[in-house]
């Protein structure tokens, strides 16, 4: 029973050699990540600045607005129901039936 004995040594330190570079391998990675996170955040950072530089270049170059237009007065804005009323009643006023020469 010796060499099957042996052998399950061996199997036992190989795979703590295994679980300790598995542990190692983990953690490596997670600093690779830690570093790409910061580096995104980096990038963000700057993508934000320069959308808000570009947002404010276009707002200077784009021509400015027109004037809001007045508001019409209360006498026009009556003019205008009157003359729409008379249109409306001229339309749909009963006809008189026409009387024969």
């Amino acid at each position: 029973m010796k060499p099957l004995e042996s052998r399950k040594q061996l199997l036992i330190a190989e795979s703590e050699l295994n679980r300790a570079q598995l542990t190692q391998d983990w953690r490596s990675m997670a600093v690779e990540a830690h570093s790409l996170a910061d580096r995104a955040r980096t990038l963000r950072s700057f993508a934000t600045v320069a959308a808000a530089l570009i947002a404010g270049l276009a707002a200077f170059r784009r021509p400015a607005a027109p004037p809001p237009p007045e508001k019409p007065s209360w006498a026009s804005t009556l003019l205008k129901v009157a003359g729409l009323a008379a249109t409306l009643w001229s339309a749909f006023r009963p006809q008189s039936p026409r009387q024969k020469p």
